[in-house]
């Protein structure tokens, strides 16, 4: 088995050269809110109007986009039509392995998992990255094991983000602060 290392600089810069709308899902974007599961893909949320799946096809065809786990004898043309008659893309390219989903289970399309996004700076590129709830949603609802595990993962922190805001949390009142008599 061999394993493709995915070049997540210049599939990003690729896609937000061409002013693709997209957010980063998946094991990606777990990593990018702490999570610690390798991931060898990109996994994104695209757009479904026509310019935007035209600056899809015309980001990606460069890198010779093919069907992932399908015999490379099988023709795949990445266009508008294919993407308008698809909905959900799992692709190899020279720069790697790329998930293409216009609706992410649990979520919805790419307006509802964009309303949720969190803007982050990554390579010196600025990218959508699906929020902690958003991505929390779609792994129970997806349930594989290793999407389980990314809740257990997820639930975590969670939790870690909740008791470092109480860590920092100053009391409020006076009552609070213990005081001695001499």
């Amino acid at each position: 088995m061999t394993i493709n290392k995915t070049d997540f600089k210049a599939a990003l810069a690729a896609l937000t050269r061409a002013e693709v709308r997209f957010v980063i899902i998946g094991g990606f974007a777990l990593n990018l809110l702490g999570g610690t599961r390798v991931t060898f893909d990109l996994d994104i949320c695209y757009e479904r109007s026509s310019e935007n799946l035209k600056r899809l096809a015309e980001a990606l065809s460069p890198y010779h986009p093919r069907l992932r786990g399908v015999d490379a004898v099988v023709p795949f043309i990445l266009d508008v039509e294919t993407l308008k008659r698809g909905l959900n893309f799992t692709i190899t390219t020279d720069v790697g392995d790329i998930d293409l989903l216009g609706e992410l289970q649990g979520v919805g399309y790419f307006e509802e998992v964009a309303r949720e996004c969190e803007m982050q700076e990554l390579y010196d590129i600025t990218c959508a990255v699906a929020s902690h709830d958003v991505l929390l949603r779609n792994k129970r609802t997806a349930a594989r094991s290793k999407d389980l595990q990314d809740v257990q993962e997820l639930d975590a922190l969670l939790e870690i983000k909740r008791r470092r805001q109480e860590e920092t949390r100053t009391p409020d009142t006076p009552d609070s602060k213990l005081t001695t008599q001499d």
